[in-house]
């Protein structure tokens, strides 16, 4: 996948760098994979704005996709690879020799026709799931589960990895894009290689229309509010007040946002880096 500087035709087109959806093999998803997608815009179950600049957007239709890769042993034939409205990565369409049809994450290099497998004897090599035990060590995973059987929680996005860099008893220590080095169970399952589409993070929309299009409304400045509506808000004319913080008054730049008592701090032996 690359993405395309388009010629400025237009406002809209001056400066947009779009994808070029090469990558992408059909525009037809799979019917019986398909789910509806409900949205919020932003209202709780009474009606009241939970979560501000949701709102509007295309329709979608939710893909299914398979976080578990718990059919072990049975091959799969890359079929598609298609675009997933819904999250930042592609996903490829799986056919699975006993007829059964599911969507995974696209990794990057997955090629239509390409066999992929999972389970614990299965070769290392790009698409195949394993669990952590099974994966030599320094190599690229994504989608990697936080509790074994659960489904994968960890590099799931566009471009993102991990890399698996020591074992040691019942853990797994893998170094995260951040910096961090985390303990893992060696029973989780992992894929092998690193999340498709990695030019995403290169993608500019161009217009506010086409950020409104994916369903994200204009956000507003905590500064220009009046004091009823935020703590940073009043003043006469351009004058802002205060540090930066959010509506309930916590700082915005340079706290520690992690809760101090999470069960899964003792995992973490490496912090992120400054």
């Amino acid at each position: 996948m690359g993405v395309k500087k388009l010629r400025p035709m237009t406002p809209g087109t001056r400066g947009r760098i779009a994808p070029d959806f090469a990558d992408v093999t059909t525009a037809t998803p799979e019917k019986s994979l398909l789910a509806p997608l409900k949205r919020s815009g932003g209202r709780n179950n009474s009606g009241k704005m939970t979560m501000r600049y949701l709102g509007g957007g295309h329709k979608r239709k939710l893909r299914i996709v398979d976080f578990k890769r718990e059919k072990f042993d049975v091959p799969a034939t890359v079929k598609t690879i298609e675009y997933d409205p819904s999250r930042s990565a592609r996903v490829a369409l799986l056919y699975y020799a006993d007829g059964e049809k599911r969507y995974i994450i696209a990794p990057n290099g997955l090629q239509v026709g390409q066999t992929v497998v999972s389970g614990e004897g299965v070769a290392p090599e790009v698409g195949n799931a394993l669990p952590l035990s099974k994966i030599p060590l320094g190599t690229i995973v994504h989608n990697v589960e936080f509790k074994p059987g659960k489904g994968a929680a960890l590099a799931r996005s566009a471009g993102s990895y991990v890399q698996l860099v020591a074992r040691e008893g019942k853990y797994a220590t893998l170094k995260l894009p951040s910096g961090e080095m985390r303990n893992i169970l060696v029973t989780c399952m992992a894929t092998i290689g690193s999340v498709g589409n990695a030019e995403h993070m290169n993608v500019r929309l161009g217009k506010a229309g086409r950020k409104r299009w994916l369903g994200r409304r204009p956000r507003v400045r905590g500064v220009v509010m009046n004091p009823v509506d935020h703590p940073m808000g009043g003043g006469e004319g351009k004058s802002s007040g205060g540090h930066p913080r959010s509506r309930n008054g916590l700082y915005a730049k340079g706290q520690k946002t992690r809760t101090p008592k999470k069960y899964s701090n003792r995992l973490i032996i490496g912090k992120k880096k400054k």
